[in-house]
């Protein structure tokens, strides 16, 4: 019996990967640590708390993607003066700036993309809290452990998983090589070190006093803020906490919050310390994304052109991930790009296997 492809992982690139293994007519089991699909993609009551972007025109492949697949995007509110906040004294203002490129947002937030892609999987194909705990290879295939001591077989692993989180959530028998595991360890995981502040409002003020809701800050806690006000009109505005990882979970998300709403008030005026409900989210706390090699590195991952796999692996495993894009590695156009590319890859070498595979026991 020849056995499934395993895909590790169900953020976008894992999603997207087992749609187009569907449509291939490969057989696969798509497994995810988490109870949901989506991985780093979260919303709250419509507010994204993971990724809230896309950019048309440096990612015109992926926004042909969203529109294929009928989500319905907006753009980023960018109408009214910016702020500056420079130190403690007033933020200085300034007038006909906007977001270049011009950044797309999602009507139903970012959820829609794994909801849409989702929809045409099989409930049999996809296994939620199942985290991945050791790949073992075989003659024949890979042998996937679950927590719990579940095992799986697989004809070929795709990892979908940032290479940091896996290098050091996955234990390799046989192991990688020294420099397959350091480059794994090297790449940061994009969003991993950062958290996000969402304040939602009744009305949007800061509209009627002529500002876009954007802000730069050098004092914090929130360093950028933006309009994230829904594609239904509930206002709010969301920023990035600007404290490290460690500072966090010293002050506690109590303290951040008020601290933000503070800061929010001495920019926007003091409507904006009010809000209706703030919604936070540290992805350095989440050991589903962030590892201790995270805390300290919150720098973007850059396009790697070295092999992502080596030695006793090659053929058997292959990383899509975000993280491994060659084009926009961190981002969901990345996720996208990373997880096509290695299930068209995979599907070729399925068609026209290695000599030396073709004539191999099933497991």
């Amino acid at each position: 019996m020849i056995q499934p492809v395993l895909i590790i992982g169900g953020g976008l690139a894992g999603i997207t990967a087992s749609r187009a293994l569907g449509r291939a007519g490969v057989a696969f089991q798509l497994i995810e640590a988490r109870a949901r699909l989506g991985g780093r993609i979260l919303a709250v009551d419509g507010f994204d708390l993971g990724p809230s972007w896309f950019w048309p025109t440096l990612q015109p492949d992926f926004d042909e993607h969203v529109c294929g697949i009928g989500a319905k995007s907006f753009a980023q509110c960018g109408v009214g003066d910016w702020l500056f906040q420079l130190g403690l004294g007033p933020a200085e203002r300034h007038s006909e700036l906007r977001h270049e490129p011009s950044a797309m947002r999602l009507v139903h937030g970012m959820t829609d993309l794994a909801t849409r892609l989702a929809a045409g999987l099989h409930d049999h194909s996809v296994l939620l809290n199942a985290r991945a705990t050791a790949l073992i290879l075989g003659q024949n295939g890979v042998t996937v452990k679950i927590d719990g001591g579940h095992d799986l077989l697989a004809s070929h692993v795709l990892l979908a998983l940032p290479p940091r989180l896996a290098a050091s959530s996955i234990a390799f028998e046989p192991r990688l090589p020294p420099a397959v595991l350091n480059l794994w360890r090297g790449t940061p995981t994009w969003m991993a070190p950062h958290a996000k502040v969402v304040s939602v409002y009744d009305r949007p003020f800061w509209r009627a006093a002529g500002l876009s809701g954007a802000a730069l800050s050098q004092v914090g806690p929130l360093v950028e803020i933006h309009d994230a006000t829904t594609a239904k009109g509930r206002p709010a505005l969301f920023g990035f906490v600007g404290v490290s990882a460690q500072e966090r979970a010293r002050a506690g998300q109590a303290a951040l919050i008020a601290a933000a709403l503070r800061q929010l008030g001495m920019l926007f005026g003091a409507a904006a310390a009010e809000p209706a409900a703030t919604h936070y989210k540290d992805w350095a706390a989440d050991s589903l994304t962030a590892t201790p090699l995270d805390l300290a590195d919150g720098t973007h991952p850059t396009p790697v052109r070295l092999p992502w796999i080596e030695g006793d692996w090659n053929g058997r495993l292959d990383l899509i991930g975000s993280e491994t894009s060659i084009d926009f590695p961190g981002y969901l156009a990345g996720a996208h790009e990373a997880a096509l590319r290695g299930t068209t890859a995979l599907v070729a070498r399925l068609d026209h296997p290695p000599t030396s595979q073709r004539n191999a026991p099933c497991v």
